[in-house]
């Protein structure tokens, strides 16, 4: 498989693509650009956030905020509060838990069930 061309499969923003499994995983790219996500944490699963062009703003509670670029790889652990958002399209991997809802303890407009993120 190669990610780029998963990549151009992706046409909408915030919207995750299950590319593959490994046992309790799923692997998901997605392409975000903007500031829709919200605040949220994941109660029982640490997620796992792979640059793979663009920049992402990562933002943790009561931190400073810090910037992740192409190549970086950041796992948030569970229950810590967290957001992302990026001025310009950012594409990255996400590795997650197949129980995680990808914007966690919040539903909200850019919130996808599993069965759309599936190929």
């Amino acid at each position: 498989m190669n990610i780029k061309k998963q990549l151009e499969t992706i046409k909408d923003y915030y919207s995750p693509k299950i590319i593959g499994e490994v046992n309790d995983v799923f692997i998901k790219l997605v392409k975000i650009q903007g500031n829709k996500v919200p605040w949220h944490h994941h109660k029982n699963e640490d997620e796992l956030f792979l640059i793979i062009k663009g920049e992402l703003l990562f933002e943790i509670e009561n931190q400073e905020a810090f910037t992740m670029k192409e190549g970086d790889l950041f796992i948030v652990k569970k229950g810590i509060n967290h957001k992302v958002s990026s001025k310009k399209e950012c594409h990255l991997m996400l590795i997650e838990n197949k129980s995680a809802l990808h914007t966690g303890n919040v539903i909200n407009e850019i919130t996808k069930p599993i069965k759309n993120q599936m190929k």
